[in-house]
């Protein structure tokens, strides 16, 4: 296979947005590199699904997809599963770092969330993680000249969310956001998607009343979808004129 042929990595890539986003890159004639923490045959059926999906040519497939196990608690892991993707690939165009923590609470109640747990796992996941995977791509994205995307949130930009931890370490990524884009310059962009509320198997765990009083919220009244996402992270990997910026998809919500 010719070594030019792009490579995303994604992280937390085998469901949701992450397994959206691999689909699209795979049409887009990526190599596709996904990450799972546990559910090894779920990740090995969505790689089923890119040599049908994948534009590259039907000869340059065979090794152009892989699905490698990682912690993105673990330091060390995460500098691992760097170094397998280059390994397999050869090299590294696009990181999307798409993993995150939460537990659901309640948001208006500051008794419901003085949980030291939630909030040493919501930092180590929602902005440890990210900047622990920049510093391991950092050398092969500047060999490309490539791009790092983190999937921040809605509840950044503004008090929402699962849980007040959550909110607080997702506005800290959007920041890590714009000083990484300071540090990885020229060579290197970064960016953020910060979605609304989206019905995947982790959205789906709040209440229907709780999902309809957020699609009401909305301006455009209706749900931003993983597929929406996708695309504005495609986006991100191809356009050189982008850099420290925060893309929010939620349908008006934050307006």
């Amino acid at each position: 296979m010719a070594t030019t042929t792009p490579v995303v990595l994604i992280s937390a890539g085998s469901a949701g947005l992450g397994a959206a986003t691999a689909r699209l890159f795979c049409k887009s004639s990526y190599r596709v590199v996904i990450n799972y923490s546990s559910n090894a045959e779920r990740a090995n059926n969505l790689l089923a699904e890119f040599s049908k999906l994948s534009t590259l040519p039907s000869d340059q497939r065979g090794n152009a997809f892989a699905a490698i196990k990682a912690d993105l608690a673990d330091r060390n892991d995460i500098s691992r599963l760097v170094d397998q993707t280059v390994e397999k690939m050869g090299r590294l165009d696009v990181v999307f770092s798409n993993g995150g923590w939460t537990q659901i609470r309640d948001i208006t109640s500051i008794d419901d969330n003085v949980v030291e747990d939630d909030w040493d796992r919501c930092f180590n996941m929602n902005v440890k993680s990210h900047l622990w995977l920049m510093h391991a791509a950092k050398k092969h994205l500047e060999e490309t000249e490539g791009a790092f995307i983190t999937t921040a949130s809605v509840a950044g930009v503004g008090h929402s969310g699962s849980s007040f931890a959550y909110s607080v370490t997702k506005a800290a990524q959007i920041h890590m956001v714009r000083g990484l884009a300071i540090m990885a310059a020229p060579k290197i962009r970064v960016n953020s998607v910060s979605p609304g509320l989206l019905l995947t198997e982790w959205g789906n765990k709040f209440a229907d009343e709780a999902k309809e009083a957020h699609r009401q919220k909305t301006k455009l009244k209706r749900m931003a979808t993983v597929e929406d996402v996708a695309e504005q992270v495609l986006t991100l990997a191809r356009n050189r004129s982008m850099t420290g910026v925060n893309s929010v998809l939620d349908a008006g919500f934050s307006l």
